[in-house]
């Protein structure tokens, strides 16, 4: 693997190897893009790495991915909301629709009929 940077002032591709961040104009490219890449003419390639080589996920990258799905795994303690539960906020008084009751953000109004 390796990542493609482009240097649009110096109308130059540098390729080298697989970044650990993302940059603006940088693009992660396989071996086999890597080994075949061709600049617009006019412009110059430089290979930092003669040989890209396909390279599987390393010991770090496993361990934060299953720290990751651990942590995603894990119960999430909430305390549950009385369902009767009243919030401060401002009612909309020009609405002559009696407000039965409110769950947050939601207003429980008497239909007509009932």
């Amino acid at each position: 693997m390796a990542t493609l940077t482009y240097v649009y002032s110096d109308q130059t591709a540098v390729l080298g190897p697989l970044a650990n961040h993302a940059e603006p104009h940088s693009y992660d490219l396989c071996a086999e893009h890597a080994e075949r890449l061709t600049a617009p003419r006019g412009w110059e390639v430089v290979r930092l790495t003669p040989d890209f080589v396909q390279s599987g996920p390393s010991h770090d990258d496993l361990l934060a991915l299953a720290d990751a799905v651990r942590e995603a795994g894990r119960p999430r303690h909430r305390a549950a909301a009385p369902a009767d539960r009243t919030v401060d906020r401002p009612v909309d008084r020009s609405v002559d629709v009696p407000e039965i009751g409110r769950r947050g953000h939601l207003r429980v109004l008497r239909g007509e009929g009932g």
